[in-house]
């Protein structure tokens, strides 16, 4: 239908108003990590706010105050597991991923790319977008915990300690790397 009633649109005006602001005030209230991209986990956390507004504001069956609970609960909960996992190692596992090496001195890692279903394209595709034509003078690409891939091109890796937790990269550590 392209038009029921000036109530609903009023609704939606005055609701949406009511929810948008609410949602400032919660996410000021929550901190930066509730809409940081750090993880999977942050991520489903941010498109479920957003579910819940869109709800709030579409929805004549969702009160505001259902709505502003919602939202309150959702950047609680955030909060809740941000703060365990910062303190526990074990929560940290149980909650988020480990960023995955996917080429090692430009050399792609064919079992790492099939366990975490990514193409040599993609790869690819990482190292041109910084700019390189030439996978051997890349030091590392890493699939970070929130799906993106990081490229360290071989004249800025230095001791690699910016590897240390990645998986298959164990054993890099801080020990210079040369060749290729």
């Amino acid at each position: 239908m392209w038009f029921d009633s000036w109530s609903d649109v009023g609704r939606i005006l005055a609701v949406g108003a009511a929810a948008y602001l609410t949602l400032v005030v919660v996410l000021r209230l929550s901190g930066k990590r509730t809409l940081a991209k750090l993880n999977a986990f942050d991520l489903v956390v941010t498109v479920a706010l957003g579910s819940t507004l869109a709800t709030i504001l579409l929805s004549s069956d969702v009160s505001w105050a259902e709505g502003a609970t919602a939202l309150a609960l959702l950047a609680a909960l955030q909060f809740a597991v941000a703060s365990v996992t910062v303190r526990w190692p074990a929560a940290r596992t149980a909650a988020t991923a480990r960023p995955t090496l996917l080429l090692r001195d430009g050399a792609v890692l064919p079992t790492a790319l099939r366990e975490q279903r990514v193409t040599v394209d993609e790869v690819r595709q990482a190292v041109r977008a910084t700019g390189s034509g030439d996978l051997s003078s890349i030091a590392a690409v890493v699939l970070e915990t929130d799906g993106s891939l990081s490229v360290i091109p071989r004249e800025k890796a230095g001791n690699r300690s910016a590897l240390e937790g990645v998986r298959a990269a164990e054993g890099l550590g801080r020990e210079p790397r040369t060749g290729a």
